[in-house]
Order: C-alpha cells, then sequence, then structure tokens
C-alpha cells in the first residue's frame, strides 16, 4: 500500500474521531452511531486477495495511533473503539492482529486505570475484549522494519484539538522532588547562615533566604491542582473530565492537602482561592528561586 492509501485512511479516521468529539461523549453507543452514520464498516469493500490483509494492517495502524498519547482521552477513547471496530469488521481469516509496541504498554495500562477510575466501564470492557481475543500482537518497534527500506522524515501532523493539553506543574513536583529541593534548600541555607553569626543577624534584621520554600512549593502545588480540577468540572461535564490524569499529583500531597483541610475547616476554602489568586506569579517567582539556588549549590561543589 502506497502513502496515499494511508493518508485517505488518516483523513477517514481523523474525520470519524472528529465527529465523535464533538458529541462530548465517550459512550461507546454514540460511537456506534457515528460509525453507522459515516457507514465507515464499508471501509474494507474493494479489497481482493492479498490486498485484503495488507489494507487490514494498514487501517489497524492508522487507528492505533488515535489510541495512544498525547491524544485527550476522549480521542484515545475514540481511538480503542475504532481499533475494535475495524478488528472486528475486517475481512481477513485469521484476522489481522493490532501491532503495539512495548514501550507503549504502559500507557495502555494507565488508560486502563484513567478509565476504569472514571467509571467508563464501556472503554474498560471494550478493551478487556480485545486482549480476551488476543488482538494485540507486542513488538519491539511500532512500525515494520525493512532492511534498506525507505524512512519517512516527516510523520503526520496531529490535529491540534485532539491532543491533550499540558497537565500542569503537578507533573513535575512529586515526592521525590520535593525531598531534593528540601535538601538542597537545607544546604543552601547552611552557606547562607555560615556568612553572619547569629547576633549579626538579629543585629541586621534581614532574612538571607525563604525558609519555608519547599512547603510554598508544595502549597502551591496542591491550590494549583485544586483550581485545575474546578476549571476542567466548568468546561466539561464532570464524567468527560479527565480527573485521574490530573491526580497525577502526588499520594504524599494530596494526603496532605487533605490532612490541612480537616485541620482548616471552613477556611481552607478561603485559603485556597486566595492562593489561586497570585498562583501564577508567585510559583513563577518560586520556580526561578528553586532553580537559582540549584545552580548555586551545583557551581559551589
Amino acid at each position: 500500500m502506497n502513502s496515499a492509501w494511508n493518508q485517505q485512511v488518516r483523513s477517514d479516521c481523523e474525520e470519524l474521531l472528529a465527529r465523535f468529539q464533538q458529541t462530548d461523549s465517550v459512550r461507546f453507543e454514540i460511537f456506534c452511531k457515528t460509525w453507522r452514520e459515516m457507514k465507515f464498516g464499508h471501509i474494507f469493500f474493494g479489497t481482493a486477495g492479498r490486498e485484503k490483509r495488507a489494507f487490514s494492517r494498514l487501517a489497524l495502524d492508522a487507528a492505533a495511533i488515535y489510541f495512544l498519547p498525547p491524544f485527550s482521552f476522549q480521542i484515545r477513547t475514540g481511538g480503542l473503539y475504532l481499533l475494535y471496530s475495524l478488528y472486528q469488521c475486517q475481512r481477513t481469516s485469521p484476522p489481522i492482529r493490532i501491532r503495539l509496541a512495548l514501550k507503549d504498554w504502559e500507557d495502555v495500562v494507565t488508560f486502563q486505570k484513567e478509565a476504569l477510575g472514571a467509571q467508563h466501564l464501556d472503554a474498560v470492557f471494550v478493551l478487556h475484549q480485545l486482549l480476551f481475543h488476543k488482538a494485540f500482537h507486542l513488538t519491539a518497534m511500532p512500525t515494520l522494519l525493512t532492511f534498506k527500506g525507505s524512512k519517512e522524515t516527516t510523520g503526520p501532523q496531529q490535529p491540534r484539538n485532539f491532543v491533550a493539553g499540558a497537565c500542569g506543574p503537578q507533573e513535575l513536583i512529586d515526592r521525590d522532588a520535593l525531598e531534593e529541593l528540601s535538601d538542597v534548600h537545607r544546604v543552601y541555607g547552611e552557606l547562607k547562615l555560615s556568612v553572619y553569626s547569629q547576633a549579626q543577624l538579629e543585629s541586621l534584621g534581614v532574612d538571607l533566604h525563604r525558609k519555608n520554600l519547599p512547603a510554598l512549593v508544595r502549597g502551591y502545588v496542591v491550590a494549583f491542582h485544586s483550581w485545575q480540577q474546578k476549571m476542567r468540572q466548568v468546561v466539561l461535564p464532570p464524567r468527560f473530565c479527565r480527573g485521574p490524569k490530573v491526580a497525577k499529583l502526588s499520594p504524599v500531597l494530596c494526603q496532605e492537602e487533605s490532612a490541612e483541610d480537616r485541620g482548616a475547616g471552613g477556611s481552607s476554602e478561603t485559603t485556597s482561592s486566595q492562593a489561586e489568586v497570585c498562583l501564577a506569579v508567585e510559583f513563577q517567582k518560586s520556580s526561578a528561586a528553586v532553580i537559582h539556588q540549584v545552580q548555586s549549590v551545583r557551581s559551589s561543589h
């Protein structure tokens, strides 16, 4: 199959997923309705002989792209439904299996956990059906390698409305990062305090470094996490929000956030609202301070 066929199949898949995206749903029933409206099952008609297996491979490879990151949860769900439908509708016997690289298997497991956590049971069921029928062919590389074969220099462009946006700083700040930041901040503070004695510091009345920087960074990340969840619930209905993905916040941070909320009582909402107002400026300042401290300590060593 030449590249022209590949482009046409990708174009049809993107059209189907774009219509599915407009429904603001991740239900398999809605996807089937869009599938029938486009008569997408006819995509395998017109192939005969050896072309059937080659075209089935091409269609499955084109659809498998949309089941993996960096696409949004809804597009990935639509890509899963598309893979399942193409796998069931292909006219080859035995059926062509879905090629999946080993490096992408972790993304599949993460997707299953997200769908199960958000109670999207139809997506979990469809994935289990593919696993039950052994539809995935785990390989070392995502594409088939050929000796002295032509290599594409540029891959297909991804529609911007399909790609999921960045989830925020909570993906960068976890327990290990906070521990490392605390250690670096402690060493940095000791180096700063070694310049003056305690009596000189009291007489000068100045602070050489921010004492609670790790806790301050953690507070800003937790506040941003809460604000982001609220904004996603405003933009999309709750059942379509990518809650498990946003909840990539460290469990330690979540536990500390819950403990603070229980201890603060009614004042937690006020504190969170105030932190959300100045979050952008303060987090940028804190990030710059952290980078500066790390560079200073590394240069001193």
